[in-house]
């Protein structure tokens, strides 16, 4: 039989009690780390957090304020074409009951123009100006039709402008 080296035995043994020590000691250690990292990493992604939601609620505001400019806007333009439709539509009833008549302006010094009405006759009434000649009601409705068509297209092209200076202008 051999004998037993209970010194090797007890420096062995000492040796592992050493190295669970030293392994206990890395782990709380390095937990520690760990730990703290956690908490700066969590405080580092609560500030982005209130960054991101700061930014979002200055966009939200931007835009409704950008939204109130254009049904501002919106309003305007409807107003402005509602009135120029009634106006429009009043011209034309006018037209229609010959309560209103259109002419148009005579140049009879035009040798070219070949116009047969002689110079002297002059409309009675309060037109100022040279001869005039009357237009047909039909063919002033007409006119009338055309200039409301021109004056939506100017107050549509008016809408178009303020929108895009709106949407454009950054405020």
């Amino acid at each position: 039989m051999t004998a037993v080296p209970w010194k090797l035995v007890g420096a062995l043994a000492l040796a592992l009690v050493a190295a669970g020590s030293a392994w206990r000691f890395q782990d709380w250690r390095y937990g520690k780390q760990l730990a703290e990292q956690a908490g700066l990493h969590q405080v580092d992604l609560t500030a982005i957090s209130n960054a991101a939601a700061a930014q979002m609620r200055a966009d939200q505001d931007k835009r409704l304020v950008l939204e109130q400019r254009l049904t501002t806007s919106d309003q305007t333009h409807h107003k402005e074409l509602t009135d120029a439709q009634t106006d429009q539509a009043r011209l034309r009833d006018r037209l229609a009951t010959s309560d209103l008549r259109l002419s148009v302006l005579l140049d009879t010094t035009d040798p070219a123009s070949g116009c047969s009405m002689p110079a002297g006759t002059e409309a009675v009434g309060v037109v100022h100006g040279g001869a005039r000649a009357r237009l047909d009601p039909a063919h002033a409705q007409r006119i009338v039709a055309i200039t409301d068509a021109g004056d939506q297209g100017l107050i549509a092209l008016k809408a178009c402008q303020a929108y895009a200076r709106e949407v454009s202008t950054p405020k």
